[in-house]
């Protein structure tokens, strides 16, 4: 019986074209406005890294006090003070400092000219921590760390320019004048959102080219390439005075396993901001905060506002669009009263003219769907009149947002038929064959 009320629901399609095009072009459109501005705000609103979002917390430490600080939240970053604290009391499972830091290397052999990298100072947990991929070699351990050893992780990209793609790991580079041991090659790997540094980056920037010890980078008083705040009036003459002063501009990592652990951290977080208090450095009480990765991405407001805004206009539109779907297709079916009367007369029961009549319908959201999905595509493409560069280029159409975009359109549709069949299933037989 499907194939038979098929065949009639695009005998009847056929029948009145300039209705079928009417009705299509109002689901392809609205599904298209839909699943272009759904394809974006999916792309922002993703969790990064989902084995381990409730695991991983960034602890911060007011720093500034009441009268400097964001309405009572403490700065988004830590100064080196809190973070060598931190890390010190070694708390957690595993912990990581990081800060943004850039450096020129030189590729080919000195062949060429030199290239300009950005990339991360980091402990050896970040690689454990964030499940970086790798593709030759591995992180460095805690003791490199210690050994403040001139380590460093370099992307597969940068080891295409420098070294052809081949395991370079125990090969030496020069950064900024300084040798450095390949110890790994991780393999494409850029969160998005970049949750682990929403201080230095909106969450959005291309990948990072290398990882060197945060140690390391402490020792050549590399200052960060990245987030900087300041408050007060201050003068630095010396590297030992940046690092002593209030200027936030180290994030803070740790891996937390489950709910008494993240209790332990809290209150040590609470004890640490306390004795810092006694001891003179704070005027203020505690003010503390330990966010997991959603956590910080929600208070950060990653997700733009325009793609939100833009995705609720769309949706609207799609409702727009299937009011209208409901007004064709209940003049539709009416249009044919008189043969839905003689069908009931001979015997057709309302739930056979249900049938027929959704078949009908989710042949119109499919024909709508295809137009949708050509239409998303262009609209894919062009999202960048919309949205910033880097949040445009993570829209994509891949296999899942083809799917959706076919079963959402057909789904409309036959939930938008249901008051339009209802009206065809209720025709009263004898009012028909008496006109008739």
């Amino acid at each position: 019986m499907f194939a038979y009320y098929l065949e009639l629901g695009l005998r009847s399609l056929r029948r009145n074209p300039a209705l079928t095009a009417l009705m299509v072009m109002a689901i392809g459109f609205g599904v298209a406005a839909s699943m272009t501005t759904y394809s974006v705000f999916r792309a922002v609103s993703g969790n990064p890294i989902p084995d381990k979002s409730a695991q991983l917390f960034t602890p911060l430490v007011d720093n500034w006090g009441p009268q400097q600080n964001n309405q009572g939240e403490p700065p988004d970053a830590l100064d080196y003070v809190d973070a060598i604290a931190l890390m010190r009391a070694h708390e957690a499972k595993r912990q990581t400092l990081l800060y943004q830091v850039q450096m020129s290397v030189m590729p080919g052999g000195n062949r060429d000219l030199p290239l300009s990298a950005n990339g991360y100072a980091v402990y050896g947990d970040f690689f454990p921590m964030f499940e970086v991929p790798f593709q030759y070699g591995s992180g460095w351990s805690e003791q490199d760390d210690k050994a403040r050893s001139a380590d460093v992780v370099i992307s597969g990209e940068l080891n295409q320019k420098l070294f052809g793609g081949i395991d370079s790991v125990g090969r030496t580079v020069n950064f900024s004048g300084h040798d450095y041991r390949v110890v790994g090659v991780t393999r494409p790997w850029n969160p998005k959102p970049r949750f682990f540094d929403l201080f230095n980056t909106s969450g959005f920037k291309d990948a990072s080219d290398f990882y060197m010890p945060f140690t390391r980078a402490q020792d050549l008083q590399m200052y960060s390439n990245g987030g900087n705040s300041c408050r007060g009036s201050l003068t630095f003459t010396s590297w030992e005075d940046y690092r002593q002063s209030n200027c936030v501009w180290i994030t803070a990592w740790v891996e937390l396993n489950n709910a008494a652990a993240v209790t332990r951290y809290r209150h040590f977080l609470e004890s640490y901001a306390a004795d810092q208090q006694k001891a003179g450095r704070f005027a203020w009480a505690p003010n503390v905060r330990l966010r997991d990765v959603m956590q910080w991405l929600d208070f950060r407001q990653v997700v733009p506002p325009e793609s939100r805004i833009s995705l609720l206009v769309a949706l609207g539109f799609f409702v727009i669009c299937l009011v209208n779907t409901i007004g064709l297709l209940l003049a539709k079916f009416m249009r044919r009263a008189g043969e839905i009367g003689v069908r009931r007369a001979l015997g057709a029961s309302r739930r056979e003219i249900y049938t027929q009549y959704l078949i009908e319908a989710g042949t119109v959201g499919l024909a709508g769907g295809v137009l949708g999905l050509l239409l998303t595509a262009i609209g894919v493409a062009g999202v960048g009149v919309l949205f910033p560069p880097q949040i445009a280029k993570l829209a994509h159409l891949d296999v899942s947002l083809v799917g959706l975009t076919l079963l959402v359109a057909i789904i409309a549709t036959v939930l938008a038929a249901f008051y339009p069949a209802w009206r065809a299933a209720h025709v009263q037989p004898a009012w028909q064959l008496k006109s008739n």
